[in-house]
């Protein structure tokens, strides 16, 4: 899996619909994200999933009123029930020799499930958004598959450095009570499906995520990479603050990893 920072295509967004998502704030979000795609198609494309013709021409709107070029997007139309692209759209893959260096330019898409954080009833549409893409985009689309079930993961649950070293938190993953993505799975497990999917050689894990995270632990919002050996982490000076104590547990353990060719980040 390449890092989210290396050279890329584009950018994929998922235009906001769903107003549960932004309560009290769903019209003026559609400014904020139009902000974003203008922002962001200075330096490269933007795709931008939408549920059906109606909901392109509200999305052309937007945009236009805010001076996007859209000769710089792409639309594909394809059901959601929400927006959180990051964690149900496509997570792209690309062949990769022992030493982890892309050997192939070919594309695909790990085919992991989605099931609203083992939180949330809606996500029937979903959890095909990635499938449906892969046969627009024309890439393989590969199902990840564990004891004969869809395996769920989720985008935001994962952070890799392209190089085969893959960040995230046990609290999301190994939570048997909370949030169970996938009842009975151990970490051995998780570590044999990140590496046959994704290339994960090299999995770290971190405790917790931030306090009140509704996904019960994601390290998109923790911590990222920015280069293959660089991480960058949250902080909370206030001692008395829920986070404290669990950031620098995690600054801690990140102090002790090693990144997949022996290094320390």
């Amino acid at each position: 899996m390449p890092a989210e920072w290396e050279p890329h295509e584009a950018t994929w967004l998922g235009w906001p619909h769903n107003a549960s998502d932004w309560p009290g704030k769903i019209a003026a979000i559609h400014f904020v994200y139009a902000d974003i795609v203008k922002k962001i198609t200075l330096g490269e494309k933007t795709r931008i999933i939408v549920n059906d013709a109606v909901h392109e021409d509200k999305a052309r709107g937007y945009l236009t009123k805010t001076g996007v070029d859209l000769s710089k997007i792409e639309f594909f139309r394809v059901p959601t029930d929400r927006g959180w692209t990051r964690d149900f759209g496509p997570i792209f893959v690309r062949t990769v020799g022992v030493n982890g260096r892309p050997v192939s330019q070919e594309i695909a898409i790990a085919g992991f499930k989605f099931n609203a954080w083992a939180k949330y009833d809606d996500y029937k549409k979903d959890t095909d958004v990635a499938e449906k893409l892969s046969k627009k985009l024309k890439k393989e689309y590969l199902p990840v598959i564990h004891n004969g079930r869809e395996f769920v993961l989720e985008g935001g649950a994962i952070d890799v450095n392209g190089r085969g070293t893959l960040l995230t938190t046990e609290e999301c993953l190994l939570d048997e009570k909370i949030q169970v993505r996938n009842p009975g799975v151990l970490r051995k497990e998780y570590e044999k499906v990140l590496r046959e999917s994704l290339g994960a050689t090299n999995v770290l894990w971190l405790n917790k995520g931030i306090a009140g995270d509704d996904t019960h632990g994601h390290v998109d919002d923790l911590c990222r990479f920015v280069n293959e050996s660089t991480v960058v982490l949250r902080r909370e000076d206030d001692p008395n603050d829920a986070n404290y104590h669990l950031l620098e547990e995690n600054r801690e353990r990140l102090e002790d990893f090693k990144l997949e060719n022996g290094s320390r980040i």
